[in-house]
């Protein structure tokens, strides 16, 4: 698979982003170029821009398109911008965690940076622009670094840069592209190792099945679910994937399969009332999905139709897996039962290729996502390690080992990275990276059963 031929699904263009429109595909490759808010938000709204990952990278660019078209005509101007797109852009869809967590860290990280009290109230030490405050939002990153380039999103250049150390505009401007583009290499590193992972784990699988779309048009790298699929064709292991439609809007008949075939690997389309018969008939050796928000006890929202298949599996005896980075984990969410639904326009269900299905005296009912409870996920994908039940211990530990590798991260090359971290956790002594991994694979379930969702 040629990776420098592949168009990017986001693009920094210096002024504005570029985006594959996927409404478009597969009948034609459309290039969008986002310029204001207005636009950006439309295309979340409309799925021309989705999957949790690609949200985040193209929600955290999306304040710099915001504050170009705001031109505040002060720093103090600019922070008010900045706190109307927090919500204006970050709640544009409200299931897909990454795109809250990456405006909430890209603004964050900015006015920390540039000295500026930080919307928990504590004032950042960014005299030197080299690290922000201690939230969990916070940190700063540079678009001249390795990890900021290569990988992730194409930064194709940039408009303006700062001028030595003046923390005005353009220095915040700056600061806010420099953690964008960050977002995005830190979403291709962590998509290339789960891919790794999920291959080693599903090393005998060769027929995977998959729901929606969690590939390289969802992300900012080569994708979550799909990026097992392609790190096992890229060892040289045979593979073939069964696509689930994923009606009414058929991400996977139309993104899942388009970038697969475009790929030059297997893939058939399966109806999604089919998908059962064929794992309980024996057809599928494993299922791979993606996730939009994963809550502490496991609990996984995705793509609606996504809970069948785990039945299903559940009933064959395979594993259903999920692959999602640590930034989808949403560690305040005790249970699924806390995880808002979004309710789409029930037009989608009533229309298909612009001709009305169904008689005009019938509703609709359109939810873009279910939630999988945890007892029926194999093991969590992620990456920091694979993380297996009771969900609850493996999922503090992975948060806990993310946050120190990200503090590794940022020793390394003057950046404060931050993940959401789990409820409770606070300073103090740490077991190593090591020892906190190893249990992941390891843990089984506690005697008491499921632990307790507690309160939303």
């Amino acid at each position: 698979m040629d990776t420098a031929a592949i168009t990017p699904t986001l693009r920094w263009t210096g002024d504005s982003i570029e985006i594959i429109d996927q409404t478009r595909l597969p009948a034609e490759l459309v290039l969008l170029d986002v310029r204001d808010v207005a636009s950006a938000v439309d295309v979340i709204e409309r799925l021309a821009i989705r999957g949790a990952p690609a949200l985040g990278a193209f929600g955290a660019l999306a304040l710099v398109v915001g504050l170009d078209e705001a031109q505040p005509d002060s720093p103090e101007a600019a922070r008010e911008v900045l706190e109307r797109l927090r919500h204006e852009i970050g709640d544009a869809r409200p299931t897909a965690v990454n795109l809250r967590w990456a405006v909430d860290r890209t603004i964050d990280a900015a006015l920390a940076a540039a000295g500026s009290l930080s919307p928990s109230g504590n004032t950042a030490d960014g005299s030197d622009g080299s690290h922000g405050n201690e939230d969990r939002n916070s940190g700063d990153g540079s678009a001249n670094d390795d990890s900021a380039g290569g990988e992730g999103i194409d930064s194709g250049g940039d408009a303006s840069s700062p001028s030595g150390s003046a923390c005005g505009l353009v220095e915040l401007r700056q600061r806010l592209l420099d953690e964008a583009l960050a977002i995005g290499a830190e979403d291709a590193r962590a998509c290339a190792e789960i891919g790794r992972l999920g291959r080693e784990l599903l090393a005998d699988a060769t027929v995977i099945a998959t729901h929606c779309n969690a590939g390289r048009l969802a992300t900012a790298g080569m994708g979550t679910a799909l990026g097992v699929v392609y790190a096992k064709a890229a060892g040289g292991e045979p593979v073939r994937v069964l696509a689930a439609e994923t009606r009414p809007l058929l991400q996977g008949a139309r993104l899942t399969a388009w970038e697969l075939a475009d790929a030059g690997i297997d893939v058939s389309v399966v109806a999604d009332a089919a998908m059962a018969s064929l794992i309980t008939g024996g057809e599928v050796d494993a299922i791979v999905v993606g996730a939009d928000r994963i809550a502490a006890n496991g609990d996984t929202a995705n793509k609606v139709g996504t809970l069948a298949h785990a039945l299903a599996a559940a009933d064959a005896g395979i594993g259903f897996y999920v692959a999602a980075p640590t930034t989808t984990i949403d560690a305040a969410l005790p249970s699924g039962e806390c995880i808002v639904i979004e309710q789409r326009n029930p037009d989608e269900v009533h229309h298909a290729g612009g001709t009305r299905l169904t008689p005009t005296e019938a509703d609709a009912i359109n939810p873009a996502f279910d939630v999988t409870p945890a007892r029926l996920i194999t093991a969590i994908i992620t990456d920091v390690g694979v993380l297996r039940p009771p969900y609850d211990r493996s999922i503090a530990a992975a948060l806990s080992a993310a946050t120190e590798a990200a503090d590794d991260i940022g020793q390394h090359d003057g950046r404060a990275r931050a993940v959401r971290p789990p409820s409770g956790a606070g300073p103090g002594a740490r077991p190593s990276l090591a020892a906190r991994l190893e249990p992941l694979t390891d843990a089984k379930p506690s005697e008491g059963g499921e632990p307790d969702a507690g309160t939303c």
